[in-house]
């Protein structure tokens, strides 16, 4: 089934790298998964509520450029943060920015820069970068619905 972008996906996509706006269309095209943008470029004020409230770790994100996306899973209409969904969402992204040719880093995979570049599924990205941070002695930081241009 292909899922199309909402019209609040579409504005929150204003202001964004159009290179990752285009990888954003390709997947809702492909995924699985139904979802939504819930945020596209920030400012560096909301940027500070997010970090104050420990939802972002760095005054330094990717959203003041223009160059991430939060996107939320939907199913059945309504927002979902089961994990699960966003390696889902994280694999029509993979190949969104395949065929797009661009570089896309995601957040629940820190250690990967290019997920292009991935040799297996998401999940299995996602459970490197925590199996690496648990070997350094050092929590994960788990960002599912984040994606940003690397």
């Amino acid at each position: 089934m292909a899922f199309k972008l909402s019209k609040r996906s579409l504005k929150n996509l204003e202001g964004v790298n159009p290179a990752l706006v285009e990888v954003v269309h390709r997947a809702i095209i492909v995924t699985k998964v139904d979802f939504a943008v819930v945020e596209g470029l920030r400012s560096l004020e909301r940027q500070r509520e997010l970090v104050a409230k420990g939802a972002s770790q760095t005054l330094k994100s990717k959203h003041i450029e223009g160059n991430a996306v939060d996107l939320m899973a939907f199913i059945g209409g309504r927002g979902s943060w089961e994990l699960n969904l966003y390696d889902d969402i994280a694999d029509a992204m993979k190949m969104a920015a395949t065929t797009s040719g661009v570089s896309l880093r995601w957040g629940a995979a820190w250690t990967v820069k290019d997920i292009r570049k991935w040799k297996g599924t998401m999940e299995e990205a996602m459970n490197s970068y925590i199996d690496q941070r648990r070997l350094e002695g050092k929590r994960p930081f788990i960002d599912a619905p984040h994606f940003e241009l690397s």
